[in-house]
């Protein structure tokens, strides 16, 4: 019984190994599928930042645009042909900020709703012993955020000259905003109010 019993325990320890080296697989395979889906979430969040970056720094460049507007009377005109300047140089620090890299930036003038998307690669690679090649493995993603003029106006001419002194805007959320050309309120007051910034889902 005890030479038997010795045999077993010996037939038993290589499909021990076998085991103890198939979790260890397990294990590191998991660890490298949760360290992927790590870098690809840190990648969307890069990626959504630098699309809201270049979002609300394309908000900021209307201010003279958007007053030259009302002084001409074409605010459509305006929101036909929004400037977007260097709006994507805001992209490049938020991704840059969050381990990652701009990969491209393409605003689309849309009229009452501009888009911008971006599109980075995260610094980071996988970088698992068990998956070939996964040193050069990084994460990618993409997000667009939307520059949105939400607003109806109405306009009055005070000195009946031909020119419009001060503009009524009523908006979807229920704000309202005034505004006289010849001396707009601070732009940060009236441009979170005139044009909303959102991500749009992917």
């Amino acid at each position: 019984m005890t030479a038997r019993s010795r045999l077993e325990r010996g037939q038993a320890f290589p499909i021990y190994i076998m085991m103890v080296a198939g979790l260890l697989f397990l294990a590191l395979a998991f660890f490298a599928v949760g360290k992927a889906s790590a870098l690809r979430n840190g990648a969307q969040g890069a990626a959504d930042a630098s699309a809201l970056a270049a979002a609300q720094s394309a908000r900021e460049q209307f201010q003279a645009p958007f007053i030259a507007a009302l002084w001409a009377n074409s605010i459509d005109t305006f929101l036909q042909r929004s400037p977007f300047y260097a709006a994507c140089s805001a992209a490049q620090g938020l991704a840059s900020d969050n381990d990652a890299d701009l990969k491209s930036c393409s605003p689309k003038e849309g009229g009452r709703r501009d888009t911008i998307t971006t599109k980075v690669e995260g610094r980071g690679t996988v970088d698992s012993s068990v998956i070939p090649g996964s040193d050069h493995i990084v994460a990618k993603a993409k997000a667009t955020a939307i520059v949105e003029f939400r607003c109806d106006w109405t306009s009055v001419d005070l000195n009946n000259d031909g020119v419009r002194d001060v503009y009524f805007f009523t908006c979807d959320d229920g704000k309202m905003a005034e505004i006289r050309p010849s001396s707009p309120p601070p732009w940060s007051s009236v441009s979170k109010i005139l044009f909303d910034v959102h991500l749009v889902d992917q």
